[in-house]
């Protein structure tokens, strides 16, 4: 099928949803990148809007309505990450059983047409946006990040340094299973002395 590739983007998209919301602590929930300003999301309504808005556009948006409500009965950590995982594998499931006629017929996004592969693909990268300000978060509280892409500062520096990638856990399943034991990610390197930056140093103008 030609829009297999969306499905397996999809599927490594909602593993590292799930990934980095295990990268906070229990206690992050009311976590804002400047405590007085309400304008950053907390972890909290981090989690909220995830859940609340991939529901919405699945169901008003591409016609998948997984039949379950889009928050947990309790809001805690471990509820959202069993909550968003069981939901999003059921659209991974609905995604997959789709005709390629599916992926290329019109809806309405707001208020203008686009096929369903291109909403998905405005989707994702919807995902990755908020993705990217809860990793920022993590920095600003001082946490160590595994990898969700590729290398980081936590797991050796640089791609071109040939630092390794290290995912907190080998699977979605594995993530799942430890998190409500009190988790078992795989141990970071020691943070580097240097930075971790393609410009260690300011340039010579």
């Amino acid at each position: 099928m030609p829009y297999d590739f969306l499905c397996d983007t999809y599927e490594t998209e909602r593993i590292k949803v799930v990934s980095v919301w295990a990268m906070f602590g229990d206690d992050d929930l009311p976590m804002r990148p400047h405590a007085s300003d309400p304008r950053g999301r907390s972890f909290h309504e981090h989690m909220v809007h995830q859940c609340v808005s991939e529901d919405i556009w699945f169901r008003a948006i591409l016609g998948i309505d997984v039949a379950a409500p889009p928050l947990p009965a309790r809001e805690t950590r471990l509820d959202f990450i069993a909550r968003y995982a069981e939901d999003s594998g059921k659209r991974l499931l609905a995604l997959r059983s789709q005709p390629a006629s599916w992926w290329e017929e019109p809806v309405t996004f707001f208020d203008v047409p686009r096929s369903r592969a291109w909403v998905l693909t405005r989707r994702i990268a919807h995902t990755a946006q908020h993705r990217g300000q809860q990793l920022a978060l993590l920095r600003m509280l001082g946490r160590g990040l595994h990898s969700t892409y590729g290398p980081t500062a936590d797991t050796g520096g640089l791609m071109q340094s040939h630092a390794p990638t290290i995912y907190a856990y080998p699977s979605l399943e594995a993530l799942l299973d430890a998190e409500p034991r009190g988790g078992s990610k795989r141990p970071l390197p020691p943070r580097p002395a240097h930075p971790v930056t393609e410009r260690p140093r300011p340039r010579e103008i």
